[in-house]
């Protein structure tokens, strides 16, 4: 039987507004399941609500016993609202490319719990000392809150750049892409660490090779990551540096675990894809017996390119 379609005035009824991601575009991911954002209603000023959902069986951003939301996740959704809200609420333009020299997070860790759902939040943010170069905005400062059933699930802060196609592409006209077939910039003379020696449980998982001292290891994430490298780039992505970071606390305190529950971060400088990146713990402190501190340095060339200081429970993995 063929399908017609009545002509007139009739009036269809009103459809359900359904629940969707963000434009994956807007955050900067090339795959929609690593879309955390789900809406956005600007509030007073330069105030955001933002509504959001993390999947209960994340492939990574998973506590090491699975029962919990990573706090690295609430990392990556302040970095998807902030590349978000550039782009839909301050008028940057698709292409361009954002630095991101800072990120601030605090996290409560009984509120990350994985229920029986997905679980919804709600992503408060403000807007703050913003540059203009011309016409268009160069720099902002934004500071978050989330929220999950009103329970204040994590805070922070972080601090954006934003560069025009053709300035970034003078300024980086040399660099390899990741998807290049030249040579890796690493060349590792052993194998990558054991999975559960920095709190992971898949090799692929694993950015971190042994140097011999047991507190410094080359960086050599897999470029064919789909998480950490969900699209092409000219440089390491910060989430990938604040991974080793978590790595390498982890292989300090192992056989336990240390989830960061809160992190101040640093990035000095562009990962380069074809220079030796180092990282090392340069602070290792108690804060008391079952909290620990750690500080760790990204290096290449001699020269700092990150600096982390996490801190967070010791637990078994």
């Amino acid at each position: 039987m063929a399908l017609s379609i009545a002509s007139g005035n009739t009036e269809l009824p009103d459809m359900p507004k359904l629940t969707t991601t963000v434009p994956k575009e807007y955050v900067h991911r090339a795959s929609l399941a690593e879309v955390f954002l789900t809406g956005c209603t600007a509030q007073e000023g330069l105030s955001f609500t933002l509504t959001g959902q993390w999947p209960r069986a994340h492939t990574l951003f998973n506590s090491a016993d699975g029962r919990s939301h990573d706090p690295l996740q609430v990392a990556e959704t302040f970095r998807q609202a902030g590349m978000f809200l550039a782009h839909a609420e301050m008028g940057i333009p698709l292409g361009h490319h954002f630095v991101m020299w800072n990120l601030n997070y605090t996290t409560h860790l009984e509120n990350l719990d994985i229920g029986p759902h997905p679980t919804d939040f709600v992503l408060d943010v403000r807007c703050a000392d913003i540059t203009y170069s011309g016409r268009r905005v160069s720099q902002f400062h934004m500071e978050f809150a989330i929220h999950r059933d009103s329970a204040l699930v994590a805070h922070g802060t972080s601090h954006f750049s934003a560069i025009a196609p053709r300035v970034y592409a003078r300024l980086r006209a040399s660099r390899p892409q990741r998807d290049d077939s030249a040579v890796p910039w690493h060349e590792p003379t052993s194998a990558p660490m054991a999975p559960a020696s920095v709190g992971r449980h898949l090799a692929a998982d694993v950015a971190l090779t042994p140097t011999g001292d047991s507190s410094r290891w080359l960086l050599t994430p897999d470029l064919n990551h789909p998480i950490f490298f969900d699209h092409a780039g000219d440089h390491l992505p910060g989430m990938v540096l604040l991974e080793a970071a978590r790595q390498a606390a982890c292989a300090l305190t192992a056989p336990l675990v240390m989830p960061p529950s809160s992190a101040a971060t640093v990035f000095h400088r562009y990962a380069e894809l074809d220079r030796p990146c180092w990282i090392e713990v340069t602070r290792l402190s108690a804060e008391h017996s079952e909290l620990m501190t750690v500080e760790v340095v990204g290096r290449q060339d001699g020269e700092a390119v990150f600096t982390s200081t996490m801190t967070g429970p010791l637990q078994p993995l």
